[in-house]
């Protein structure tokens, strides 16, 4: 399985591992990081990036406005998603794509609107992912990745994905735009640093857990700078291909994943 981290044993600052069922009982609230979940997450960073600006530019509600409404609608499902008892693959996809685009009508936002600009909202962001991870840590005892099975962790889990689904966007404007990429070379700048990190996986030169979140951010802009590379004008450097039709295409391109790549939890623990 490609990127699935190590499996520490709770330690003594777990109490929920060592005093609830839950740890031992249940199986993990995620999907294992095999090849399949990968392809999805690029699929779903990418679908994000297009329908973040699909209802921001083309739908005209501008990016405060988008932001509260798709931010309402990834609340509903990560607390429906945190409140069920068994993973369920349509609720966690669903809700990986709302917080995706959601972090991305968030990040152009705080980019352009209020006007810190990619470097600024680049550094902000990610000082909040090392802050949900470093609270993670401090809190439970240990971070995990795809073995999810108590409330808490869970709850660390999405808020950790939500800052950095909101990083990756602003991240990959600013080599895009900033460090003057433009998308087709961010995307292969982002592509060396992923296969970067599945060689050290392989090699198992660096601890799992750190490569696993390590790619989940890196994903992110990937998919970002290849959404914006397929839905942007010829003028900015893209192919101006229509936004609602990039949407539904991606989408389906999901459930088709999904169709050939099946979601499936671990036993919590193993």
């Amino acid at each position: 399985m490609l990127l699935e981290p190590d499996r520490p044993q709770p330690g003594p600052r777990d109490p929920e591992a060592t005093n609830s069922p839950q740890l031992s009982d249940f199986a993990s609230k995620v999907p294992a990081a095999t090849v399949g979940f990968w392809v999805i997450k690029i699929l779903a960073t990418t679908l994000g990036e297009v329908g973040g600006n699909l209802v921001s530019m083309d739908m005209g509600f501008g990016y405060l406005q988008a932001t509260i409404m798709l931010f309402g609608l990834f609340a509903a499902l990560a607390g429906i998603q945190v409140i069920a008892r068994r993973f369920h693959a349509p609720l966690y996809w669903a809700t990986i794509v709302a917080s995706t685009v959601a972090g991305t009508t968030l990040a152009d936002y705080v980019t352009r609107s209020i006007g810190i600009g990619y470097t600024g909202g680049s550094i902000l962001l990610f000082g909040l992912v090392l802050i949900s991870l470093f609270s993670w840590r401090a809190t439970i005892g240990r971070i995990s990745a795809d073995d999810i099975s108590n409330r808490r962790a869970e709850v660390f889990y999405w808020v950790t994905i939500t800052f950095s689904q909101t990083l990756g966007t602003a991240l990959g404007d600013w080599f895009a735009d900033t460090a003057g990429l433009g998308y087709a070379g961010s995307a292969v700048v982002f592509g060396s640093v992923l296969l970067l990190i599945v060689l050290l996986h392989v090699r198992r030169a660096v601890d799992g857990i750190l490569l696993f979140w390590a790619a989940f951010i890196l994903t992110r802009p990937l998919g970002a700078v290849v959404g914006n590379f397929f839905d942007k004008s010829t003028e900015h450097g893209g192919l101006a291909i229509s936004r609602p039709l990039l949407s539904i295409a991606m989408a389906g391109m999901i459930l088709l994943a999904l169709v050939i790549f099946p979601q499936r939890a671990k036993q919590a623990g193993r």
